[in-house]
C-alpha cells in the first residue's frame, strides 16, 4: 500500500429525524469504484455512527490504520435539495439536539476562542467538478452545528497534524428516497447523480493529491 495513493471516503449512519441515510450508499458505491485512474490509489471507507464519541475515536484510529492522504466526507443535509460544497468548519456545535446516541454536547463550541477552519482552495476545484457532471452543486459556508461540522473540524485539524494527511473534504448531499431515486418534494437529485458527481471529485482529489504529495 505504501507505494499507492491513499484516500478514505466517509458517510454517517442513520440519525434522529433521519432514518436513512443516504451516504450510506454513496460511499459503498465510491469505495467500489474501478476506473484507470484509481489503479494506483487504495481507496477506504468508513461509516460513522453520529455520535461525538465515535468520532473522537474512530477518526483517529482510522487515519492511524489507513494512513489516508486525502480524506472526502459525505454528510446528510435534510433540508437542502442540492449538493453543498463545504468551504470551512464553524467553531459551534448545538447543544439542543442529541447525537445518535443521545448524547449533548457540553457547551456551545468545539475550541474555546479559535475561529472557523478553511478546508482550502481545493474546495472551489471539487465544485467545479462536481458541477461539470450537471449536478446542481453550491458552495456554503456553513457546515451546520451538528455532526457533519464537528466532523470537519476535526478532519481539519487532523491535516495540520503528525500524519500523512494532505487535504481533507466535506460534502453534504440531500435526502434520497430509499431505492435512490429522489425525495419527492425535496430534492431532484437521485443516487446515480450523486454517484456520478462524487467519482467527479474523488476523480478531481486524486490529481489535488498527488500534487500535494509532491510539494
Amino acid at each position: 500500500m505504501s507505494g499507492r495513493l491513499r484516500i478514505l471516503v466517509t458517510g454517517f449512519g442513520p440519525f434522529p429525524g433521519a432514518p436513512f441515510n443516504p451516504t450510506m450508499p454513496l460511499v459503498k458505491r465510491l469505495s467500489a469504484l474501478r476506473r484507470p485512474a484509481f489503479d494506483d490509489v487504495a481507496l477506504s471507507s468508513h461509516i460513522f455512527d453520529v455520535t461525538y464519541a465515535a468520532v473522537d475515536r474512530e477518526l483517529p484510529e482510522l487515519i492511524a490504520k489507513h494512513r489516508p492522504q486525502a480524506l472526502l466526507m459525505f454528510g446528510l443535509a435534510g433540508r437542502t435539495g442540492y449538493l453543498r460544497i463545504e468551504s470551512r468548519a464553524r467553531n459551534a456545535v448545538t447543544t439542543r439536539f442529541p447525537d445518535a446516541g443521545r448524547q449533548h454536547a457540553r457547551k456551545g463550541s468545539i475550541e474555546g476562542g479559535a475561529d472557523a477552519r478553511m478546508f482550502g482552495p481545493h474546495t472551489e476545484k471539487l465544485l467545479r467538478a462536481a458541477l461539470a457532471t450537471g449536478i446542481d452543486a453550491r458552495a456554503s459556508r456553513d457546515a451546520g452545528s451538528y455532526l457533519c461540522n464537528y466532523l470537519s473540524w476535526r478532519a481539519i485539524e487532523a491535516v495540520n497534524g503528525d500524519n500523512d494527511l494532505r487535504l481533507a473534504q466535506f460534502v453534504h448531499v440531500p435526502p434520497l428516497a430509499h431505492d435512490g431515486t429522489a425525495a419527492p418534494g425535496k430534492s431532484h437529485i437521485t443516487l446515480e447523480a450523486l454517484v456520478d458527481a462524487g467519482e467527479a471529485m474523488l476523480m478531481e482529489l486524486v490529481k489535488l493529491t498527488r500534487h500535494a504529495s509532491r510539494a
